[in-house]
């Protein structure tokens, strides 16, 4: 039915239903500007691609006109199989540590404390390539047809050029309720379409046509980090993977050959659909994949032949239903005064269209400013559009890399080129996977925030054991950084970054915004409050008697920073960071209020908190007017460093604020400005 026009009639979204909120009478939002970020040309470097996703699948769209790329990813690719997250030499190194704390040697415990790391986390892999060729007509394309964008609204990137007299469209979008990446190629002219595909990857694999219009790629991920280790019976099983291209073309034009028994060329079509599936072995982080009993291959052909029946324009149907049925809730609009005059310029178009094409053409033309050059021009030119623009996008990626049933949000989403992708492109729990999930409730996608929840449930189960062996502790505990295995033993190497027992309690305060915002007392019961109970009870173990009457968490570290000592040595470990507190103090809260909702007050858990809470140590004020990093107002060597960990209490937190705690407030504005906030790239 591609041949033939199609009229899609679709339901009233909330978009329509809340239009009048947002907007005035005699504006209805004509005169907003398209939220779409657009580029002049091909993309040059990887962050220059288009994202796509639906939560699992995503795809990094290049835009290449003779050589076009997607890089594929899929959420459960990992290296490696589940592990052991306990160390039982730790208890010792833990009690050899404390006395060095104690006796004020930093420097010799932050040495100490390397005993109490253990291995690194697994590594996030990639799942491969499409990869389109065209012929060398398409070398002389004309530059200035180019277009390349991501409308945000329809979450649909498109790809426009001119060779010769006719102009090609690649149309690009990942569907989640029917779980499949969609491309559309077509031409202005009949039978323009010609091109080469296949699929390739930088893992394992094997790929091969299947009859006369399907592609499929097997692989498998390593069973250990890479580089795997050459002794086979040393290196396990990992992760299986499959993807299948299916390939369509219009019924009326075009032939298909097959090359090489792994590609398929398309010959003078009027237009072809690739719809990519792929689905992998993973069976959850308890699971081994050797004794997985998925087949990757066969969940795939299922997927495909789920969607046998329908058409593009059906699925670009189902994808638009379920996309803007969660983007269309929040709209944000900045400036009224600019789109006024935005739409005077209209006004004056509408008045002249008929008699002055070039004023028509000229306006064209200035739509076609690349969202590069916007950025570059808001140092001169703050144009709140663009702001508008960044706002949506964030949500745009929340929603495209998490959704209810995938896997949680990664360091990068779900999008990466690499084997070995910075850092690993692991979850890391001191940041960045909470930074995630900041936009879920305020920006209203909490349905988006189900991944977490389901792995911070895989962190307490796995970090119950790392409490008991590690640190003779009851509840659960989770460090700085994890994996698709719910990793909860801390990473290797430094104190500095290896030694955060918080990243667990950290996780957990989000389980009672998540209330906040939904009031969902069944949510509070069945999930949230199990998980912070068991942390609650890691946090009270963990905590020990300590100098002038307070708890203390000893050792402590402020993530990723070091101070100098009193001996003028650089160091890491303390005791009492002020982030640590700060943390410790928001689940106490959180677990508090959550019984008394749920008529636990009499619990013995949340008496023994109510008795901790006062002998916490409260945050405090440094001889230069700052917030104190460390429970000693140690000397800082890095003032400007990225991390503004002892702001916690201001915000994610809450105990810092305005009109309970002033002098902290203004402490904490002298923080921001001595951190040298406008020249960071973090927060925290």
């Amino acid at each position: 039915m591609e041949d033939e026009e199609w009229v899609l009639v679709r339901r009233t979204t909330e978009k329509d239903c809340w239009s009048s909120i947002f907007m005035d009478d005699d504006d209805n939002g004509e005169n907003s500007r398209p939220l779409k970020i657009t580029f002049n040309g091909p993309a040059k470097h990887w962050t220059d691609a288009i994202p796509i996703g639906n939560g699992r699948l995503g795809a990094m769209i290049w835009g290449g006109v003779a050589l076009e790329t997607l890089q594929l990813n899929e959420d459960t690719l990992w290296t490696g199989t589940p592990g052991n997250y306990t160390n039982p030499h730790a208890p010792e190194a833990l009690s050899v540590v404390r006395k060095l704390v104690d006796n004020g040697q930093y420097a010799d415990a932050t040495t100490a404390a390397e005993k109490l790391s253990h291995n690194p986390s697994d590594v996030y892999q990639l799942l491969g390539d499409i990869k389109l060729e065209f012929d060398n007509s398409h070398l002389k394309y004309v530059e200035k047809s180019y277009h390349r964008e991501l409308d945000l609204d329809t979450a649909t990137a498109r790809v426009k050029y001119s060779v010769g007299d006719v102009e090609y469209t690649r149309e690009y979008f990942a569907s989640n309720p029917n779980q499949v990446i969609a491309t559309k190629i077509s031409g202005s002219k009949s039978g323009s379409v010609s091109f080469t595909v296949y699929l390739d990857s930088k893992m394992h694999h094997y790929s091969y046509v299947k009859g006369e219009n399907q592609i499929i790629m097997e692989g498998s991920c390593p069973g250990k980090r890479i580089p795997p280790k050459l002794n086979a019976d040393d290196n396990p099983k990992g992760i299986q993977f499959t993807a299948i291209l299916n390939l369509q073309i219009s019924n009326s034009r075009g032939v298909v050959h097959v090359l090489d028994g792994r590609k398929l060329k398309v010959e003078g079509s009027d237009w072809a659909i690739l719809l990519l599936v792929s689905s992998s072995s993973f069976d959850g982080p308890f699971t081994k994949p050797i004794d997985s009993k998925k087949d990757p291959t066969s969940d795939s052909l299922s997927a495909l032949k789920s969607i046998n029946n329908l058409s593009y324009t059906d699925l670009y149907a189902h994808h638009l239903d379920d996309y803007q049925s969660l983007f269309h809730r929040v709209s944000l609009q900045l400036s009224k005064s600019s789109k006024r005059v935005l739409g005077n310029e209209r006004l004056h178009m509408k008045k002249h269209m008929a008699n002055n094409n070039d004023l028509f053409f000229k306006r064209s033309e200035d739509d076609t400013v690349s969202t590069a050059e916007r950025v570059k021009s808001f140092k001169t030119d703050e144009d709140p559009s663009l702001v508008e623009l960044l706002f949506q996008y964030g949500r745009y990626l929340l929603i495209s890399c998490s959704r209810p049933g995938t896997q949680v949000a990664n360091l990068q989403g779900i999008w990466n080129k690499d084997i070995e992708p910075p850092w690993d492109g692991a979850q890391h729990l001191n940041i960045n996977l909470q930074m995630n999930y900041w936009p879920a409730l305020p920006c209203n996608l909490k349905e988006c925030q189900d991944p977490l929840f389901e792995y911070i449930s895989s962190l307490s189960i796995n970090g119950s054991k790392t409490a008991k062996v590690n640190y003779e502790a009851k509840g659960w505990v989770a460090h700085q950084v994890s994996d698709i295995w719910a990793k909860t033993s801390p990473d290797r190497g430094q104190a500095v970054w290896a030694l955060w027992p918080m990243g667990g309690a950290w996780l957990c305060t989000h389980l009672w915004e998540h209330y906040t915002y939904t009031m969902d007392k069944d949510f509070l019961k069945n999930k949230a409050y199990p998980l912070l109970e068991g942390c609650s009870l890691f946090l009270l173990d963990w905590l020990i008697e300590g100098r002038g009457g307070y708890l203390e968490t000893n050792p402590s570290t402020s993530p990723e920073h070091m101070f100098i000592d009193p001996d003028g040595k650089p160091a890491s470990v303390s005791y009492s960071s002020t982030m640590d507190m700060s943390i410790i103090k928001e689940v106490f809260s959180a677990i508090i209020s959550a019984a008394e909702i749920l008529g636990k007050n009499e619990d013995e858990i949340v008496q023994k908190v109510r008795e901790a809470q006062p002998r916490l140590l409260p945050t405090r004020i440094a001889r230069d007017g700052s917030i104190m990093e460390w429970a000693v107002d140690f000397e800082d060597p890095e003032i400007h460093h990225r991390h503004i960990s002892h702001l916690f209490g201001l915000f994610p937190g809450h105990t810092i604020t305005v009109e309970k705690t002033p002098d902290l407030c203004k402490a904490a504005d002298h923080t921001l400005y001595k951190r040298g906030v406008l020249s960071t790239d973090s927060i925290y």
